[in-house]
């Protein structure tokens, strides 16, 4: 068959097995040897000879001994075990080897010896090529396992209300193109869980999600985080450098959270990349590209900022090319119950918790409110309700006294009295008193000039639990 003489296609000769084992066999470079069971020399490539200064044919039929200094092939002949990337002296210098028994019906038949480097220190150098190789790849593993790890989809974002379910609309559409986005909104509505739905929707959701708060780093790291930086660009500096989070984004998404807090001076280099797609790294000369979608986020208005000339008009019309405006909660009370048992779902989960039930006048209470902290507040209101919490249903005992406060007005002013009103001063007097003392309930009694154990008491007739209170 032409496969066992080595044929090849079209104009290229056949090659004889044993013409083509022999070839390769003087082609290893610096050389090889090969012995039988006894330490006698069966073979003895070229490349070998002249690397030792000897006539590779009058080596054959020697014993390894006479031809080799410190030879070990017959010892290996003998114990059958191999010997792997091991230092051998010859002539005062020292080579890596190896030795490995060729073993038949489980008898050694001969060993085959190759030099694998020349000089130890070639060793060495190949260490530190790959040690920088291992560097890069795990600081580029480090930066995707982090920034390309997304989380949400459209399918995370909860609600029925108009508001929430035309934006989402909006959204999707905006996941079809690869214009930049701009997503507005205040603290806690969940920009970066649009974003990033908006990513994962995509037609780039295989490659990275980038993602920088530009409100969190210090303006004179930040250059270097967006843009990276080659070795020796400042003291402390990585000695191979390091990309920056534009370069990370490539074929991606780049998402610049807190994009109103972005310094005036680096507004027009991030202009400049949104244009031309390219960029350099601080201190280095060579010019990179890198091809991402953008999806910018901030709680500003900056329109007013452009007035205030803290924010370029330019960069704001490359941004708003696709405006995205989340409503926040009390724009969608509907919602505000939905989200809570999505919440609560997601926290008995990861508690290994059984299903925490909502009951009514908790949900009352949670509907009442503005929550001005939006969606952040309302789980982190959940998350202290669960650890006071008996049972697995969710009180308005278990909610923080300032979300009932509305209601226990409401009803004072729908029938107010004397009785009633000296009541709340009270509850209020004690509340005011543990806040001011941290909790102590030694010092609060003192302070309101009642003994410690009425204080106990008054907590209980008034359902005060400081622990929750805020």
């Amino acid at each position: 068959m032409a496969g066992k003489t080595g044929t090849d296609k079209k104009n290229h000769k056949a090659i004889p097995q044993l013409e083509l084992s022999e070839m390769i066999f003087e082609s290893l470079y610096p050389g090889l040897m090969i012995t039988d069971a006894e330490g006698y020399i069966t073979h003895f490539s070229k490349p070998y000879g002249r690397f030792l200064g000897l006539d590779p044919e009058k080596q054959i039929g020697r014993h390894c001994t006479e031809a080799v200094e410190n030879s070990r092939m017959h010892i290996v002949a003998k114990t059958g075990k191999a010997e792997i990337n091991q230092s051998h002296q010859i002539k005062g210098e020292s080579m890596v080897v190896q030795r490995i028994p060729i073993k038949k019906n489980g008898e050694v038949v001969a060993v085959f010896g190759q030099v694998m480097f020349k000089n130890v220190k070639d060793v060495g150098k190949l260490a530190k090529k790959l040690s920088l190789l291992e560097s890069k790849v795990k600081l580029y593993e480090e930066e995707l396992i982090n920034l390309r790890s997304t989380k949400y989809t459209f399918d995370s974002i909860i609600g029925r209300s108009d508001p929430i379910v035309q934006i989402k609309n909006e959204a999707m559409k905006a996941s079809s193109n690869q214009f930049p986005v701009l997503i507005t909104g205040e603290s806690g509505t969940g920009k970066e869980l649009f974003a990033q739905a908006i990513h994962q929707a995509s037609n780039r959701n295989m490659y990275p999600f980038v993602r920088i708060n530009c409100a969190a780093i210090p303006k004179d790291l930040l250059e270097s985080e967006l843009f990276g930086y080659d070795k020796g660009a400042f003291t402390g500096a990585r000695s191979a450098g390091k990309p920056g989070k534009i370069e990370l984004a490539n074929k991606g998404t780049l998402f610049l959270d807190e994009i109103g807090d972005l310094p005036l001076d680096m507004q027009p280099k991030l202009l400049r990349v949104l244009e031309e797609k390219e960029f350099e790294r601080v201190g280095g000369t060579r010019v990179l590209s890198s091809e991402f979608r953008l999806i910018a986020a901030t709680n500003q208005n900056l329109e007013a900022a452009i007035k205030e000339r803290t924010f370029r008009k330019d960069l704001f019309y490359r941004l708003n090319v696709i405006p995205i405006r989340i409503p926040p909660l009390r724009e969608r009370v509907e919602d505000i119950v939905l989200i809570a048992e999505h919440l609560l779902e997601q926290m008995a989960s990861d508690l290994t918790m059984r299903k925490i039930i909502l009951d009514a006048e908790a949900r009352k209470v949670l509907v009442n409110f503005e929550w001005p902290g939006n969606v952040r507040e309302l789980s982190n209101i959940l998350e202290r309700a669960l650890a006071s919490m008996e049972g697995d249903t969710l009180t308005c005992s278990n909610l923080p006294y300032y979300l009932h406060r509305l209601k226990e007005e409401e009803q004072e002013q729908a029938s107010p009295n004397i009785k009633d009103a000296q009541a709340k001063a009270e509850k209020n007097a004690i509340i005011s008193a543990l806040e001011v003392c941290r909790n102590n309930k030694s010092s609060a009694a003192q302070r309101l000039g009642i003994h410690r154990t009425q204080l106990y008491k008054k907590m209980k007739k008034y359902n005060i639990n400081y622990n929750y209170l805020s």
